[in-house]
Order: C-alpha cells, then structure tokens, then sequence
C-alpha cells in the first residue's frame, strides 16, 4: 500500500475554526459523493479523499471512509485537522486505509486526492480569501479530481455546497430535508462562503432561489401529495424554464437540485 503522509508544511496554511461537528451532520454531501460522484473513485485503482477540517471530533470523517468504501473498498480517506489536539482524537479511530494528518489548505499527503470535501470551513473566513483558497486546494488533487465546498445547519437538515474542478467552479447543490423549509430559498442562510452575501437582487444567486420559490409556490396544489411530489415539479418546471440544471428525478426525490455555476456565479 503506498503510504498517504509524506508531505509536510511547516506551517498548515489556514486558520483554527470552531469545529462544531455532530454525527451525520454531512449524510446529505456524502450521499452526493457517494452517488453522481462515484465514477471519480472508480476509476482510480487506489483512490485518496481528503477530509479537510474534520472539526472537534473525527466523527463526519469516519462516516465519509465508511461510505466511499462501500463505493470502492480500496479507497482510502485521510482526515485533516489544524489543531494538533483534534488531530490526536482522530488517531484513536485510525485504521490501515483511515489516516489523520495534522495540516491545512496545503493538503500535505504524499498522493493527490480524488476528492477534498471541506464543509463548513470557510464560513469564517471572508469572502475575498475564497478563490486562492480553492486554488490552493485544487492544485493538489488529481487531473479528475473535485473539491466539494459547503455549508449545512447543525444537524444536517439544509445544506449547499459548491463543486470546484481543476479548471474552477462547476455546480452548485442544495438539498434539504422535507418539512425542514417553507420554500427553498431557506437555504440561503447555509449557501457557501462565495454566495452567502451575494443573495440579493442584481445577483444570479438570488435570481435562482426567487425562481426556485416561485417554481415552488406555482405547484402548491401539489402539496396533499407530500411535499417530495411539489419539489420534483418544482426541479421539472425550473429546468423547462431554461435553467441549467445538471441532474434528475431520482436526485430531486432525495431534496436535491443541482445546477450549473453559471446559473449562479457572481456578478
């Protein structure tokens, strides 16, 4: 098995953030990654994916291993952490294809990584700092490799993030639990760093949460059918509207939707 840490910063690049962290928190992301995703850690022999900035304890990052490897059984997840005491706790749960690292946005593993999932990590940091920190990030994975950037409430229940290639931003996903919103533009209090202040109008953000509300309120006499039913005509009507959106009925039956980063790039 080639070894994963090799690389070491003298100084992890990034900043201790608060490290709230609660079991299943990010079932909604890993999901994603498990699923539209998979091709990226099938198509590699020994796929590496990073979880960066695990928070307080290794718990999320013990979740993402043990769903990818249903995925690909070779796959081998390495947790990142910038606090040396939090990187101690997760090395109680290490195992051969399971590591910790103590280290930053350098990503410091010997082998790139087929994916980075980093949530709620840049929320405090300001919204300048985003692009050169995912460029730094992005620098570092493999030729196919994506970097998963979000944000979600303490337990999971509404959550976006942003998909960033390479070559830079792709898409952007929101999913939320049914019976946790009124309409869908809820989730703009948990929209990542690069969007968050730009949900007001003038911006492509913004005109995307209005249409997905009003997409939303047209089908409300879909409502005595679940509200599964109503968001599934809302994702239809969004997309016949011309809206450019990368997914299907059986990813909006989970409360998902995903769209193209031109859609909501900002201004």
């Amino acid at each position: 098995m080639r070894t994963t840490t090799a690389r070491t910063a003298a100084k992890p690049l990034g900043n201790v953030t608060r490290g709230t962290t609660n079991p299943n928190r990010l079932r909604r992301v890993d999901r994603w990654i498990a699923g539209p995703q998979a091709w990226r850690l099938r198509t590699a022999a020994e796929p590496l994916v990073v979880d960066l900035g695990y928070g307080a304890t290794p718990t999320t990052a013990v979740e993402l291993y043990r769903r990818l490897a249903k995925v690909h059984p070779g796959v081998e997840l390495a947790g990142i952490e910038i606090e040396p005491e939090r990187v101690a706790r997760g090395l109680e749960m290490a195992t051969g294809k399971l590591h910790f690292l103590l280290g930053g946005f350098e990503i410091p593993t010997a082998r790139r990584p087929v994916i980075v999932r980093a949530f709620n990590v840049l929320r405090q940091y300001e919204a300048a700092d985003v692009p050169g920190i995912w460029a730094t990030i992005c620098a570092r994975l493999t030729e196919s490799g994506l970097l998963v950037e979000g944000t979600c409430d303490e337990i999971g229940r509404r959550a976006s993030w942003v998909a960033v290639a390479k070559s830079g931003p792709v898409s952007l996903t929101v999913s939320q639990r049914f019976g946790s919103f009124d309409r869908p533009s809820d989730v703009a209090e948990r929209l990542p760093k690069a969007l968050i202040h730009r949900n007001v109008p003038g911006e492509r953000v913004h005109r995307f949460l209005a249409g997905l509300d009003q997409a939303w309120l047209d089908h409300a006499a879909l409502a005595s059918f679940g509200p599964r039913q109503r968001w599934v005509a809302a994702c239809r009507s969004l997309k016949a509207d011309g809206w450019p959106v990368l997914d299907g009925v059986d990813r909006w039956r989970l409360g998902e939707l995903t769209v193209a980063w031109s859609a909501v790039s900002p201004d």
